[in-house]
């Protein structure tokens, strides 16, 4: 099949991915029957249906094993849904709530008060905006030092009236400019996950699209951490790994699958506890069923901690956290003592240099 013209934003026609030439291609196939369906009269519905039936086994094909770099490319897709979506379609009588009463107020994070199903909530979460307006007012959604605060004064609002909290997870990154510094960035992510961590009342954190580094991590402190099957959450941003070990950013596929950032390594590492499914060909293909399998993931998940005493929940925080990276820790030990066994054995089997004759 002919490929598809790539746009600027790296997506062919804005809607396919790289890896998704084959399927760009059956949507043209699709499209061109039914304009001459309108056109000549032709009824096309078995070809169309045939070829809607190829689409969807493509997809699950593609789909099934991503790469991580891929899954990083899905994630970043200009069409997933951002936090509006999961508000406007799963949040009732959502009340936003804004300022730090420090600085000001940063629209990279978005807090309010609202009810999912029966739950009532503290909805927090990083906003990218979608149109271009919307995206420069929000950083691309890289918070500033006042957004955390706003985010941490929000949550100690909620844990005054026994409140729930559930974090959306979607940047990539704190915004690193001069004036995010001097107002104390690193400070308010470090404040943040000390006061997470003792919160009084549920915290359940989802990753929805990208999670980068302590700017996702400032909000990522809880009972619970979710990751929907094609977001990705990581120390780093693959390209600023590629920048920073092979001074090339063209080695972020590499560097990607270094990192262990897909959800499958993650549940794996035991660093997230459950990977909420996406339907098949990712959650902007099908908003609607991304959102309730996620409203489904918190109702159940609150209604599991609500059986908790408070005192028994922090406790149970705090030894998730502490054994948090322990599988991972083994791993690299004992990975470490069979590379210096084997420096060892390759030393020994060095030949000793013949000593000069003493005369």
């Amino acid at each position: 099949m002919a490929k598809a013209p790539k746009a600027r934003n790296g997506t062919p026609n804005g809607d396919y991915l790289a890896f998704e030439d084959n399927i760009a291609g059956i949507d043209r196939q699709i499209s061109e029957l039914q304009r001459l369906s309108s056109i000549k009269g032709i009824d096309y519905t078995t070809e169309v249906r045939r070829l809607e039936r190829e689409k969807v086994a493509e997809l699950k094909k593609s789909y099934s094993n991503l790469s991580a770099w891929q899954t990083v490319q899905v994630a970043r897709h200009p069409k997933r849904p951002l936090l509006e979506d999961y508000i406007n379609l799963m949040v009732q009588d959502f009340r936003q709530l804004h300022g730090d009463r420090r600085f000001g107020d940063d629209r990279a994070i978005t807090a309010g008060l609202g009810r999912i199903k029966r739950e009532k909530v503290l909805i927090v979460g990083q906003n990218k905006g979608r149109s271009t307006r919307e995206k420069i007012t929000c950083n691309f959604g890289c918070p500033n030092p006042e957004g955390y605060r706003k985010a941490i004064l929000k949550m100690k609002f909620a844990e005054k009236f026994g409140l729930p909290i559930v974090t959306f997870i979607d940047t990539p990154g704190a915004y690193p400019g001069v004036g995010a510094e001097e107002r104390g960035q690193a400070q308010a992510i470090a404040e943040n996950l000390f006061e997470m961590s003792r919160l009084a009342v549920p915290v359940i954190n989802i990753c929805i699209g990208e999670g980068g580094s302590g700017g996702a991590l400032a909000i990522g402190v809880g009972d619970r951490m979710a990751m929907l099957e094609f977001a990705y959450f990581s120390v780093i941003s693959p390209e600023g790994c590629a920048a920073i070990l092979w001074r090339d950013g063209s080695q972020a596929p590499e560097a990607a699958e270094a990192l262990k950032l897909t959800s499958k390594d993650l549940l794996k590492l035991k660093l997230i506890d459950a990977v909420i499914p996406e339907p098949v060909g990712g959650a902007h293909r099908n908003i609607h069923d991304t959102v309730y399998s996620v409203e489904d993931y918190i109702v159940r998940t609150l209604r599991e901690l609500r059986r908790f005493k408070i005192e028994t929940l922090l406790q149970k925080r705090y030894e998730r956290l502490r054994s948090m990276g322990s599988d991972t820790a083994s791993i690299i030990t004992r990975k470490t003592k069979v590379a210096q066994k084997r420096i060892k054995e390759a030393v020994a089997a060095i030949p000793e240099k013949p000593q000069p004759a003493k005369v």
